[in-house]
């Protein structure tokens, strides 16, 4: 028992094609007219791509191009890119590492802040209220500033190179003043 299409559920403009018309082959139907190759355009009907853009795929090539006049500055509008440093996204456990980092850093200054701030009684002797406040505020950001320095100044670098500067400065800026005094006290 065969159907019509007009007997489909469902019809849509353009079903009547006959490039469409696709029997159980999958192969065109014997009344189908082959497609014809279309001439390319010609030349006064060439399209001028934006400032910026690139044409890609098939024909790409003469989209926008003139001439040998039109090359040079086809040249300078598009944008140079690096062939030789490949970037490559980061993995899943690299981008929750990172994160894991991160939070780490901005937990070391919360603890730098809480401890320099309960230290300031104790420490007003030693030096003037100005010089304490001053040292106080690089202390809470140097562990924000480690972070941010490493993770732009590693962008090119392998990721085990940019873990072990992150990991140097876990160790290294440790909230001495929290770790020894507390939150609250003693």
């Amino acid at each position: 028992m065969t159907t019509g299409r007009d007997d489909d559920a469902l019809t849509w403009d353009g079903d009547d094609d006959p490039t469409l018309d696709h029997g159980a082959t999958g192969e065109p139907s014997a009344d189908a007219e082959p497609e014809a190759e279309t001439p390319p355009p010609a030349e006064a009907s060439k399209v001028e791509l934006p400032e910026g853009f690139t044409a890609v795929g098939r024909g790409s090539d003469a989209v926008g191009a003139e001439g040998p006049a039109d090359a040079g500055a086809a040249a300078s509008v598009a944008p140079s890119v690096d062939t030789t440093a490949e970037r490559h996204a980061m993995g899943n456990g690299t981008l929750i590492a990172f994160g894991v980092l991160g939070g780490v850093y901005a937990l070391y200054a919360i603890g730098w802040l809480i401890g320099g701030l309960r230290l300031q009684g104790k420490a007003q002797y030693l030096v003037l209220d100005v010089m304490y406040q001053g040292s106080l505020w690089l202390a809470v950001l140097a562990p924000l500033l480690w972070f941010a320095t490493a993770f732009l100044l590693t962008r090119g670098a392998r990721a085990w190179v940019r873990f072990a500067w992150l990991a140097a400065g876990v160790v290294l800026l440790l909230p001495w003043p929290f770790v020894m005094i507390g939150a609250i006290g003693q």
